[in-house]
């Protein structure tokens, strides 16, 4: 049988993770925002993304110091331009997967 704490943990872990969710959905979706602000919040994917990406890319060893000559910058490089190119998600996943698969068979 499950414990009490254990439930009340499962529940609230719930709600921290809904809550934050659902409030702005329901307090902005009657609402005309403005454009400024739907601008602003258009930019937040790009910036997470960036944010986990680039220290992958560019950054090496412990402490973490700049590398540009890593492979994998030269493997999202080439990908990132196929991208821009063909604007297939799956057409760059194989081909970043490829790509990184040739530079690791030739170095």
């Amino acid at each position: 049988m499950i414990q009490t704490h254990v439930l009340l943990l499962a529940v609230g872990m719930g709600l921290v993770t809904y809550l934050p969710r659902w409030v702005p959905l329901f307090l902005l979706s009657g609402r005309k925002l403005p454009r400024w602000f739907t601008d602003w919040l258009d930019l937040i994917p790009v910036a997470i993304l960036s944010a986990l990406v680039a220290p992958e890319l560019l950054l090496s060893g412990r402490p973490p110091q700049l590398d540009p000559f890593q492979p994998k910058l030269w493997v999202a490089l080439p990908t990132f331009l196929f991208a821009l190119w063909t604007k297939s998600l799956g057409g760059t996943v194989l081909f970043g997967m490829f790509f990184y698969w040739v530079v690791g068979m030739v170095l």
